[in-house]
């Protein structure tokens, strides 16, 4: 265990506080939400521990044997009259003694787009998408009983983009932490993730940064009640997430008076740690149907319009169980003009035969 976190916070100092945030670094498909229960959770969640493939693949410390030959497919639809969708496709197989492995494949696909010359004129066509081919494992550490139980995992991810004529490829890897209290149905993770480098460069000798961060998250059922919540942190590696439109920067003066304009330093501080911080809560209507909700304060400041604010930054979704499959819906708002759609469909290929 003392290995682990030291191992885990070596990791973090090498990135230090130049750890990348939105719009400075490439690959940034791999933070998109990869199943509707992520989605209409706020759009991550790592420390839920159940038997959901999808929540193992965006952090392997959960994988376990309860995921056991599982088969995950996920799809979304991104903004309306936007031409972007992306989806997954995971399956995980456990071994005794050795642990479970997950392997998934997560792909962008862009679209297909004109193209044309330097007056206008219409040559032709293309197409840009990115993939993502990633191989996890996880396993319990340490002296685990029925009510208490410490897992870590890591996912290997191999990386390739072509937009238009330009291709990159690259490597990174994901490594998480677990703690689990079946007694106190309390989970708590945290995780490191998009730890890598480009390998072929879109552009020779332009190396970009991946997409680094540290997550850190738990999650609570109170014990009879019929519902859990979920909190995460993301970017743990950059205090200050503010983004600052250089177009338009904030007015440091009164435009009448010509008085210098003060922030409330406490006002401030709240800001930046909400910028952090996804909030997720699921009503666990029966054992086959659920109810989710979502909130990204940080998705909310950067992207509504003051004029109509609406219900940008929220999420809801809901899942059920059919036959032999689990469903999920997640929708996350993203804009007045609409927001993405999610699809999962989940099944263990193991209730379809009867082993003699």
């Amino acid at each position: 265990m003392r290995k682990t976190l030291s191992f885990i916070l070596f990791v973090s100092w090498i990135q230090g506080v130049e750890g990348q945030i939105g719009g400075s670094s490439i690959y940034e498909f791999m933070n998109l939400s990869n199943s509707a229960r992520a989605t209409s959770l706020g759009g991550t969640v790592i420390s839920i521990h159940d038997n959901d493939l999808n929540l193992s693949v965006i952090n392997p410390a959960l994988l376990d044997s309860t995921q056991n030959n599982q088969l995950a497919f996920n799809y979304t639809k991104y903004l309306p009259d936007v031409n972007v969708n992306y989806g997954f496709v995971s399956y995980a197989r456990h071994f005794s003694n050795i642990g479970t492995f997950n392997t998934n494949i997560q792909y962008v696909n862009y679209g297909t787009f004109r193209e044309t010359d330097a007056i206008g004129n219409e040559i032709g066509t293309f197409t840009a998408s990115d993939y993502s081919f990633n191989l996890g494992y996880g396993r319990p550490i340490g002296k685990s009983d029925s009510n208490r139980a410490i897992s870590i995992g890591a996912n290997a991810k191999f990386i390739y983009s072509q937009l238009f004529t330009y291709t990159s490829s690259g490597a990174a890897i994901d490594l998480g932490l677990n703690y689990y209290c079946a007694k106190r149905n309390f989970s708590a993770s945290i995780l490191i993730r998009n730890f890598g480098r480009e390998f072929k460069d879109y552009y020779d000798g332009n190396q970009e940064p991946l997409p680094f961060e540290i997550l850190a998250g738990f999650s609570f059922k109170p014990k009879h009640a019929p519902f859990r919540l979920s909190v995460t942190g993301t970017n743990l590696q950059v205090w200050d997430l503010t983004y600052v439109d250089p177009a338009n920067p904030p007015l440091t003066t009164d435009p009448l008076t010509g008085a210098p304009i003060t922030q409330n330093p406490a006002k401030v501080f709240g800001d930046k740690l909400m910028r952090h911080l996804l909030f997720g809560g699921e009503l666990l209507l029966t054992k086959n149907f659920h109810i989710n909700l979502g909130y990204n304060y940080e998705r909310r400041e950067e992207l509504m319009v003051d004029s109509r604010r609406g219900l940008i930054g929220t999420s809801f979704g809901f899942g059920f169980r059919i036959y032999k499959f689990h469903l999920s819906y997640g929708h996350a708002a993203y804009h007045i003009a609409g927001g993405s759609n999610t699809f999962s469909i989940t099944t263990n290929l193991s209730d379809f035969y009867t082993r003699k």
